[in-house]
């Protein structure tokens, strides 16, 4: 069942970063969009980050969700694994 998931979010990770790459190459093929905003006031620092979030591209969001599923793909078909461990020493 593990090899099963891990193929299906490797599948779709896949996907997801070429269709990003394909929204990048359609973009740069079309005309540019002109995307310019003048604030007059300072923002406060949550305003800003908001802001920051929208200006990410649809492309960009699809690579990089594209990449965590990829991640994910690793973590659960067994090639990447986290080992945690502790030790006490006694006197």
């Amino acid at each position: 069942m593990r090899s099963w998931i891990a193929g299906v979010m490797t599948v779709l990770g896949v996907l997801l970063v070429l269709a990003g790459g394909a929204v990048v190459a359609l973009k740069a093929l079309g005309a540019s969009s002109d995307d310019t905003t003048v604030d007059v006031a300072e923002p406060s620092r949550k305003s800003r980050f908001v802001a920051a979030m929208r200006r990410v591209q649809a492309s960009d969001r699809l690579i990089a969700w594209g990449i965590v599923l990829l991640l994910l793909a690793a973590v659960a078909g067994g090639a990447i694994s986290f080992n945690l461990g502790l030790s006490a020493v006694s006197k």
